[in-house]
C-alpha cells in the first residue's frame, strides 16, 4: 500500500504567499470584530448598570445603549438658549447656550398649592448670593427623560405589585413624549429597560421581580443619573425612587452620592420612602428628603401602600407644571466649584411663594460615575 503522499507542492512560494494571505484576512477580520461593542448587555460590561443572566431574554429583544453609564464622556451643560423647544427626528430638543445655567422650578403658595400663572418678572434667581440676569424663561410642558428606580430588595417583595401599578400610572399621566428607562435594584441593580415610552415594555421591565439581597440605593441612583446624563436626548431629567428602607448595601455613602447627582445638568429626584416596616426610619427618611431636597425634588413617606399611586400622579402633575429659568452666571463657569442658588418669586394676588429648585450645582463637573 502506497505511503502518504509528502511530495512537496509544485509551487512552494505561491501556496506559501496564499497561506500568508489567508490569514492577514482572518487577523483583520478578527480585529475588527474586537474593535466593536458585543451584542446585547456586553456594552455595559464595565458599566454600574450590569444585567445577568436571568435578563438575557430581555436584553436579546432590546438593543443595548450605545454607551455605558461608567464612560467618561462629560455631561452636557446644564444649559439653554431663549429660543423656543422644537422637534427634530421626532425627538423633543432644546438649542443650548453653552454660557447659560437651566433651572427648573416649581412654585406653591402657602396652602401648598402649585401655581402655574407667573410670569419671567416675578423670578429673581441668585447664586452665591448675588442676583443673577435671567435670560430665559418658559413655563409648557416639556417632555423629560426619566429614571424610574425600583428597590428589589426582599422586604418589597410583596409591595412590589402596588408599586410597580403606581409606577406604570406616572407614566401614563405624564408627557406622552417623555423617555423613560427602568432600573431594578436589590445590592446589585440592572438595567432592564432602556428609554421608551412603549408601557407594554416598562411593565415587563417592572415585573422582573426578584426580591432578595440588601439595598444598594446611592449606588443605583447615582449609576442612573450618569445614563440619563450620558444617554438622554432630553434635555429635562427626573429620578422616580422608591424604597422601603435604608440603604445597607452601597460603598458609596450618602454625602458622596449627593455630590454627584449636584454635578451640572443632573436630575431632579422624586422618592417614595415606603418605611413602616423600616428598623431605622429616621435615618431612611433623612437620607431620602436631603436626596430630593438638593436636586429639586420632592420625598414622600406615604403610612400606607395603597397611597403610593396618588403620589406618583402627583408628582407626574409636578413634573408638568414646571417654570424653565437661564441665566448666565456672572461667576464665570470655568472657574468651578460649587455654587448655592436660590430663586425667589413675587406676584401681586399671591402671598408668600415658596418656589423649589435644586440647591446648587457643582459648575464644569462631569457626569456622576458610579464604581463597582
Amino acid at each position: 500500500m502506497p505511503g502518504p503522499d509528502i511530495t512537496p507542492p509544485k509551487n512552494s512560494r505561491a501556496l506559501s504567499f496564499s497561506l500568508f494571505l489567508k490569514y492577514a484576512i482572518w487577523a483583520g477580520a478578527v480585529a475588527a470584530v474586537l474593535a466593536q461593542p458585543f451584542a446585547g448587555h456586553a456594552a455595559w460590561q464595565t458599566s454600574p448598570l450590569q444585567s445577568e443572566a436571568a435578563h438575557s431574554a430581555s436584553a436579546q429583544s432590546q438593543p443595548a445603549p450605545p454607551q455605558s453609564p461608567s464612560g467618561a464622556a462629560p455631561a452636557p451643560p446644564a444649559t439653554t438658549s431663549p429660543q423656543q423647544p422644537t422637534e427634530q427626528d421626532g425627538t423633543f430638543v432644546i438649542r443650548t447656550d453653552v454660557d447659560e445655567v437651566l433651572l427648573h422650578a416649581t412654585v406653591v403658595d402657602d396652602r401648598q398649592h402649585i401655581v402655574t400663572n407667573l410670569d419671567r418678572n416675578a423670578f429673581t434667581v441668585f447664586e452665591d448670593g448675588k442676583p443673577q440676569n435671567v435670560v430665559s424663561f418658559r413655563h409648557e410642558d416639556i417632555p423629560v427623560a426619566m429614571g424610574i428606580v425600583i428597590d428589589n430588595s426582599g422586604s418589597m417583595r410583596e409591595k412590589r405589585a402596588k408599586v410597580n401599578q403606581a409606577a406604570l400610572n406616572l407614566v401614563r399621566t405624564s408627557n406622552p413624549q417623555d423617555e423613560v428607562f427602568v432600573v431594578n435594584f436589590n445590592d446589585e441593580y440592572y438595567l432592564d429597560q432602556d428609554f421608551t415610552n412603549d408601557l407594554l415594555k416598562l411593565k415587563e421591565a417592572l415585573e422582573k421581580i426578584d426580591a432578595k439581597g440588601g439595598t444598594a440605593l446611592y449606588e443605583a441612583v447615582v449609576a442612573s443619573a450618569d445614563h440619563l446624563a450620558r444617554n438622554a436626548r432630553l434635555e429635562r431629567k427626573v429620578l422616580f425612587v422608591v424604597t422601603d428602607g435604608e440603604d445597607n448595601a452601597s460603598r458609596e455613602t450618602l454625602e458622596e452620592a449627593v455630590k454627584q447627582l449636584q454635578e451640572e445638568n443632573g436630575p431632579s429626584v422624586y422618592a417614595i420612602g415606603i418605611l413602616g416596616d423600616e428598623d431605622h426610619p429616621k435615618r431612611a427618611k433623612r437620607a431620602l428628603e436631603i436626596i430630593a431636597q438638593r436636586t429639586g425634588g420632592l420625598a414622600f413617606f406615604p403610612k400606607t401602600l395603597d397611597e403610593v399611586d396618588e403620589i406618583s400622579r402627583q408628582v407626574a402633575h409636578d413634573i408638568r407644571n414646571q417654570y424653565t429659568i437661564g441665566y448666565k452666571p456672572t461667576n464665570p463657569r470655568a472657574s468651578g466649584g460649587f455654587r448655592a442658588i436660590r430663586v425667589e418669586a413675587k406676584a401681586k394676588g399671591h402671598g408668600k411663594l415658596v418656589v423649589r429648585t435644586k440647591s446648587g450645582y457643582y459648575a464644569g463637573a462631569q457626569p456622576a460615575s458610579g464604581t463597582k
